[in-house]
């Protein structure tokens, strides 16, 4: 098992992550009935893409010996209607300093290439973009 998950009223639900007891809280956004206090459902997919692809980059940056610490992405998430779901997932990944074209190509397929970047319905739109300093 990898979670388990309560809802505690209110539109909040608390996730406990198995292996290591942390806790995930997630209300409903404040466009549809919640508070808006913590990361809604949507909020966290979009998010876990953007940790899935970080993560992604930092093991393979770690088997070519690159140390990428400081990466950090900004993450939008874009809601559709009719049906309400997640239509749009943009990531920016920033890059706290450059590489040769070789190894920014290496890093940036790996990224792609991650769990979550694959597990998700293709109709929704993976805007993903890396930055690399000048």
């Amino acid at each position: 098992m990898t979670s388990t998950v309560k809802y505690t009223g209110n539109l909040r639900t608390v996730g406990i992550h198995i292996s290591s007891s942390k806790r995930l809280i997630t209300d409903a956004p404040l466009d549809n009935q919640g508070k808006g206090e913590a990361f809604s459902p949507t909020d966290t997919v979009a998010t876990g893409l953007a940790s899935c692809l970080l993560t992604v980059l930092g093991i393979k940056a770690k088997d070519i010996g690159i140390d990428i610490t400081e990466t950090f992405a900004e993450v939008e998430k874009v809601m559709g209607s009719n049906p309400r779901r997640i239509i749009e997932i943009k990531v920016d990944v920033h890059f706290p300093n450059t590489l040769n074209a070789k190894l920014k190509l290496i890093l940036e397929r790996a990224a792609l290439s991650c769990p979550v970047a694959q597990s998700l319905h293709p109709d929704i739109n993976q805007n993903i973009t890396f930055h690399w300093p000048d």
